[in-house]
């Protein structure tokens, strides 16, 4: 009974903290925290540090959370070659410390010749990134967008840690082994669920982490659009073009009348021939 009035309140205080705001994580940054040693004990925590696998990572302070920003941009370039331009940007995206990390190009026939290239940088290099997009052709417009996360960081984190306080207490009850069987599998069941929750928050954190760390370039360039003709076709050429279909045309409906002109020609033929012959048995008798 003991031990299942400790799981009991194990869980209560898992609950409570998940519904802790992030404000009060935030207050609490400034007063020590308690943890437990192995042994059940109270310890205290380093305020300089937080415990996730097992490795530490810094104490979120305002400055680090304000700078939680993921930012994306989209960029449209006109320039006058497709092949250099392609060469430019992924210049430019090894110059900044970036990569590559899609590019898709359009060339086919009849087809305006462009490319959508999308650039993974560090955030620290942004600003510069864009700067770094005017050498490369005419730009027709820039499209910036941020979101921040700093919140949903602080959130995040905290549960984690009030998830690992949670975790302790039962690991600290497993040592004990003092109950019936059914109760110490209880608390193994909720200490398996406890760290499928901490594996979330680890990993939603990860995430928050690489995405404010590398930003999103997508950069569209293209070839001006021609002053006559279509996309993709030469002026001369497409004349050239369409004189053959002109003759080909003017070939195919000469063949084509000759299912209307042979029938009348022949028709005509014999009745030429008939009244040839019927003018030569008419003045026969007369002579």
């Amino acid at each position: 009974m003991r031990l299942r009035s400790m799981l009991f309140c194990c869980l209560a205080g898992l609950a409570a903290c998940q519904n802790e705001p992030a404000a009060r994580f935030e207050a609490t940054q400034e007063r020590g925290r308690i943890g437990y040693n192995a042994d059940g004990t109270p310890a205290p925590v380093a305020l300089s540090a937080v415990v996730v696998s097992g490795t530490e990572l810094p104490r979120i302070t305002p400055p680090n959370v304000t700078s939680m920003i993921i930012r994306t941009a989209s960029a449209s370039i006109e320039v006058d070659s497709l092949e250099p331009a392609v060469a430019l940007v992924r210049e430019l995206a090894a110059r900044v410390g970036g990569y590559v990390a899609g590019t898709d190009i359009s060339a086919g026939r009849n087809q305006l010749r462009s490319a959508r290239i999308e650039v993974k940088i560090p955030a620290a290099r942004f600003d510069e990134s864009l700067s770094g997009l005017s050498p490369i052709g005419k730009l027709e417009n820039v499209t910036v967008n941020a979101e921040d996360v700093g919140e949903d960081f602080v959130d995040v984190t905290a549960r984690m840690e009030n998830a690992r306080r949670l975790e302790r207490r039962l690991i600290g009850l497993l040592a004990t082994r003092t109950g019936k069987l059914k109760d110490v599998l209880d608390v193994e069941q909720s200490l398996a669920r406890v760290r499928e929750e901490i594996e979330r928050y680890e990993g939603r954190i990860r995430y928050l982490k690489a995405h404010t760390a590398t930003s999103t370039l997508s950069i569209y360039v293209h070839e001006p659009l021609p002053v006559v003709g279509s996309a993709g076709s030469s002026v001369l050429g497409e004349a050239f073009r369409q004189a053959w279909r002109n003759f080909v045309a003017l070939i195919s409906v000469a063949v084509q009348s000759l299912g209307v002109v042979i029938p009348l020609g022949a028709v005509a033929l014999v009745v030429w021939a008939f009244a040839r012959q019927w003018r030569r048995t008419v003045r026969q008798p007369s002579a």
